[in-house]
């Protein structure tokens, strides 16, 4: 049987029929809350009873309505219970709405599949397109992908022939039986919907938005269980205890106190713990508040987009980042360049500032030039004094950067040229070339034309000698109006460069991207054998793309160095020092990027994550499965040789099987290395048996980058780290390619910059640089932990020291269940009496330093990666203390009561004196402790404190009345305890005493532990004491060392050129008079024209 093919009628008969069979697929709008009006309350609820403390305390309340098992009432457990289940609901719902986005244009909203649909130049593509016709020669598009991975730089689209005869007739296209994009350059096009709403490529690679949990929600579980186990282990002695007093003595007392029927002894009932209250969550607002996060320039505040997820903020160990748009700015700047051997170009871009304030520093004015781009910035003035002297090698120089590119220029009217550029590096030099009077205007299949000082000149194009990967070089030749048969090239450090060695260096150690110019005459008898066979190698049916590099390497021998070019990869600002300070946190970052392997070391070395401190970088690059594993051995080994000894930790831990996952512990490398791994060479290390190899060697070095990785593979690698280490992630990006990786993290940021808005609506918290990052986890994510560590700790303390109370009372009483204190203030003990002090604790506190102090100390950090504020071992010690607190405010009240007696000889040993006397030392001693945990002091702070017992004291006096008694007899039985109790000193001296023996055990215990066995992080705190004290010092001029000799850059588009396209004359059309008359002004008759 012969091979089958399929044309491209064929192709277009079964689109068309998938197109009638998808239609009933419905809209193009999509959505992306995780509610709807239906499901949103079965599926919140569902989500909110996942945290087992919130099961338990409905398990509690169902056991609460049986009055046979519980002797509190039912509204003691569900009005809290409906509390907090309605103020997380409606915090989930707006942070679901605030996430939601609809496509609400009617337009596009409509737009089905099957649907023929026009796109105009710069509008937003809104649908998986086939691509009929177009505007431009043989139905050709450009369409940038900003929105989907940053990149600027254009793209090529071709329609089939069959349809792009169509043209633009409606009538045609609808006859005819047959995303996440801009389109660029091309003034319409028409494309066929393929895929619409969720249907599209760019949402199915979005993925599902997950319920996220933070590290202490799961933590939360486990203890809220332990708490379930202490309980019950409490209920069963005191139920022992009840069997066996009422077998001995409670039977007697059945004269006056029958026994219900069927009822042959009380249990005790669970007194309930708090609930697990996250009111805090108004912390949210002061991210959005922020305003040193406020990006003033396109109006963009931060903004927490969950109020769930911050004190997740405070634990972050790997940074998971884009590269494009979000650590760069994607903006190319000619910095600096040599020419025969002079530097010129005094300073980097991120210096320019600085050295404009010390030496008034001018930059170049270009406005002789009537074509020049009022954009571009240059600061050597002495290039342009070369320039307008005529300097032969700098009109050389800048006349190769004018024809050696494959830059569409664009004049819609006169001198107002835009460059469309397939990379930002080939538009920045064209671009230079431009304002110094060397004026790309146009070209053709055959020709380009160059404003050269004024005269217009159109040189003939011979050829282009594409870039590709192995030579890593682009050039031209063209036959100039003078006769001179030339070839211009430009390429990274493939010629001897003998004195322009130092130059290069020192370019390089300053992160510019380094290009070398030179060029060659040609032999005209010589050129017309070589394009003879350059057309032979251009037709070859096999081998052709290793004929053609040949036939470009023989021509591209024996070229004479004009000189080099240094572009800086803008990054955004302060990048370097925002990743400087972030090591400093011991937050490791990992860069994850569809560029090149050249160019993402290139950006690392410029941004400060590759450095001189790294020992060696290992490069990953293996193209079979035992390759890669090679080379990751071959890492690990330089990196820790004890590793792979048969004594090792994780090798006898991984030797046993086990189907659970098991986490690999830190392991510290003999030295700082960096790891590089390609796309390919990752497809294989993230197989079962190598994965493990992979996060294990990747896991030791101080910075890893991913190169030319799919967003599939973004989302794997951030899913393995997950995997196999204990450790909170954050992936921040800025494109729709970022989208599966940021969900997939524990925490995701979005930068919401000029690439759209995919990676902000798919976020947790988004801002617009990435600088802010420090400030988000260093300032608020580590206020936000310490806030949420307090908090816990101090509501674990102050319900065991409630609850516990009980237990003991329970051997005074029968073991009878009889509560301590009244029902009232049961209910209102979390709700009201000791909510508003730990809000104001947790709301006003900026924790333990401002945020001055914890930027400059990021040592700080720490102990939130470690889990040290909040674990198990500090809920015991909670536990302990809130068990020798309820002993102490047990038998202090019940001391001080034991048969006690006015001074009338009336006795006030009531039960009714001793609740409340217990509970009044409670409430007492939560409050002392809740000052001491207060670090800042305001005002709310005091009236939080004060006015919570004052509201206790008002409502207890309320509750005792007469007045309220004669109303509410049954509710309020207290009458007159107040008056008995709280009027006599000796009471007020054991609540006096129970606060001195519950609080000076923790002073003295804090105090000897900060002396004797400080942590890391109290010596910092003593150190920022003690600065605190002295005078400022005068800030320090600040300077990232970013000095290697083992980098290097070139300014070439990701993948292969335009060359081939633009020598076809396919993608050319008619063309503005402007660029072909010869004139750019209307003195144009002052200048020469030159042509063949």
């Amino acid at each position: 049987m012969g091979d089958f093919v399929l044309g491209p009628w064929s192709c277009l008969s079964w689109m068309f029929k998938f197109c009638d069979s998808a239609v009933e697929r419905g809209n193009n709008s999509i959505k992306t809350s995780k509610y709807n009006f239906f499901t949103f309350l079965p599926l919140n609820l569902f989500e909110q009873f996942q945290r087992i403390a919130n099961a338990y305390f409905l398990f509690l309340l169902i056991l609460q309505l049986i009055p046979q098992i519980s002797s509190l009432a039912w509204f003691t457990t569900v009005v809290p219970l409906v509390l907090v289940l309605a103020v997380s609901g409606v915090k989930d719902a707006i942070d679901d709405f605030v996430r939601s986005v609809l496509l609400k244009d009617e337009k596009w909203m409509n737009v089905q599949v099957g649907d023929i649909i026009k796109l105009e130049n710069n509008n937003f593509v809104t649908a998986d397109l086939l691509l009929l016709s177009s505007s431009e020669p043989h139905s050709l598009t450009y369409i940038e992908t900003a929105e989907l991975d940053g990149e600027t730089n254009l793209k090529v689209k071709q329609a089939l022939t069959v349809t792009a005869e169509l043209g633009e007739d409606l009538q045609k296209l609808t006859d005819f039986n047959g995303e996440g994009c801009t389109i660029r350059n091309t003034e319409w096009c028409f494309g066929l919907v393929i895929y619409a709403g969720p249907d599209t490529k760019l949402m199915q690679n979005s993925g599902k938005t997950t319920f996220k949990r933070t590290s202490i929600d799961r933590l939360m579980n486990v203890l809220v269980l332990m708490i379930f186990a202490f309980l019950a282990l409490m209920c069963l002695i005191l139920a022992i205890g009840n069997g066996i007093w009422e077998s001995d003595k409670g039977y007697n007392f059945q004269v006056y106190l029958p026994w219900a029927e069927g009822v042959n002894s009380t249990s005790y009932s669970v007194v309930p713990i708090s609930l697990y209250v996250r009111l805090y969550a108004w912390v949210s607002f002061y991210i959005d508040w922020d305003r040193k996060m406020y990006y003033p320039l396109n109006d963009t505040p931060a903004q927490a987009r969950t109020t769930t997820l911050n004190e997740e903020l405070g634990q972050i160990k790997y940074i998971f980042s884009d590269k494009t748009g979000t650590l760069t700015q994607n903006i190319m700047c000619f910095n600096k360049c040599s020419i025969n051997g002079k530097s010129y170009g005094i300073l980097s871009i991120c210096l320019i500032l600085w050295v404009l304030h010390l030496s008034n520093t001018e930059k170049v004015d270009f406005s002789y030039n009537p074509l020049a781009d009022p954009k571009f910035a240059f600061y050597d003035h002495s290039l342009v004094e070369a320039v307008k002297l005529s300097d032969v090698p700098t009109h050389r120089f800048f006349r190769l950067l004018s024809l050696c590119h494959t830059v569409m220029p664009e004049e819609k009217k006169e001198g107002n040229l835009v460059y469309q550029a397939q990379s930002p590096d080939e538009g920045a030099l064209v671009t230079a070339a431009r304002n110094f009077r060397f004026v790309f205007r146009a070209r053709t299949p055959e020709t380009i034309t160059v404003v050269e000082m004024g005269e217009t000149k159109i040189y003939k194009l011979l050829a282009i000698l594409d870039f590709n990967n192995v030579r890593k070089r682009m050039s031209v030749i063209v036959w100039s109006p003078e006769g001179d048969l030339t070839l211009y090239s430009r390429s990274l450090f493939s010629f001897d460069l003998f004195c322009l060695t130092t130059v290069l260096q020192e370019f390089a150690g300053e992160g510019l991207r380094i290009l070398v110019v030179a060029y060659k005459n040609l032999d005209e008898e010589y050129f017309q054998d070589w394009i003879g066979r350059h057309h032979e190698a251009s037709t070859a049916l096999e081998g052709r793309e290793d004929k053609l590099s040949e036939i470009y390497e023989e021509i591209e021998k024996d070229l004479m160095l004009l000189g080099a070019t240094a572009i800086e990869d803008k990054l955004q600002d302060g990048v370097p020092q925002t990743i400087e300070t972030l090591a400093k946190a011991h937050i490791k970052i990992w860069v994850l990027t569809g560029d090149k392997q050249e160019t993402a070391m290139n950006i690392g070395y410029s941004c400060n994550l590759l450095n001189d401190d790294i020992a060696d970088v290992f490069v990953i690059e293996g193209s079979t499965s035992d390759d890669v594993l090679n080379e990751l051995r071959n890492a690990r080994k330089k990196m820790k040789p004890d590793s792979f000894l048969d004594s090792d930790e994780i090798n006898i831990q991984f030797e046993k099987s086990s189907k659970k996952t098991k986490l690999l512990p830190d392991e510290q490398a003999n030295g700082v290395y960096g790891l590089v791994i390609n796309g390919h060479s990752l497809a294989y290390a993230l197989e079962g048996n190598l994965e493990l190899e992979l996060v294990r060697t990747a896991c030791m070095c101080k910075v890893v980058i991913c190169c030319r990785v799919t967003p599939l593979q973004k989302a794997q690698v951030v899913e393995l780290v997950k995997k196999y280490k204990k450790a909170v992630t954050l992936a921040i990006g800025d494109g729709a390619n970022d989208v599966s990786m940021i969900k997939t993290a524990h925490i995701g940021v979005g930068i919401s910059g000029q690439e759209g808005m995919q990676a902000v609506l798919s976020s947790d918290f988004s801002f617009a640089q990435f600088r802010y990052l420090q400030r988000l986890l260093l300032v608020h994510g580590r206020w936000s932990y310490i806030r949420m560590c307090k908090l816990l700790k101090y509501f674990f303390y102050k319900n065991f020291a409630f609850t516990l109370v009980h237990f003991w009372y329970g051997f005074f009483s029968g073991f009878s269940a009889q509560t301590v204190y009244d029902e009232w203030f049961i209910t209102l003990y979390n709700l009201v009496y000791t909510s508003l002090p730990v809000l104001g604790m947790s709301l006003l506190s900026p924790g333990d330093v401002d945020d001055h102090w914890s930027l400059l100390f990021p040592q700080l950090y720490v102990p939130g990666q470690q889990n040290l504020y909040f674990n198990k071992i500090v809920f015991v010690k909670c536990m302990l203390q809130g068990i020798y607190s309820s002993l102490i405010l047990f038998f202090i009240p019940y001391g001080a009561m034991y048969n006690t007696m006015r001074s009338d000889g009336k006795a006030i040993a009531d039960y009714q004196s001793f609740a409340l006397m217990a509970q009044t030392c409670l409430l007492i001693v939560v409050s002392v402790q809740i000052g001491l945990d207060t670090l800042y002091w305001t005002v709310v702070n005091q009236f939080f404190i004060w006015g919570s017992l004052s509201v206790y004291f008002a409502i207890t006096f309320t509750m005792c009345s007469d007045g309220t008694y004669l109303i509410f007899t049954a509710s309020f039985p207290f009458v007159g305890t107040v008056q008995n109790t709280l009027s006599r000193p000796n009471v007020w001296l054991a609540v006096f005493l129970s606060i001195a023996l519950c609080v000076l055990p923790v002073v003295g215990f804090r105090f000897l532990k900060a002396q004797l066995k400080p942590t890391a992080s109290d010596k910092v705190l003593l150190k920022i004491k003690e600065a605190k004290k002295r005078p400022p010092p005068p800030s320090p001029k600040r300077r990232l060392r970013r000095t290697s000799t083992r980098r290097s850059g070139y300014a070439f588009s990701h993948q292969h050129g335009f060359g081939a396209l633009i020598m076809s004359g396919r993608n050319m059309r008619p063309k503005s008079p402007f660029a072909t008359t010869g004139t750019f002004s209307p003195n144009s008759d002052k200048h020469k024209h030159k042509g063949l």
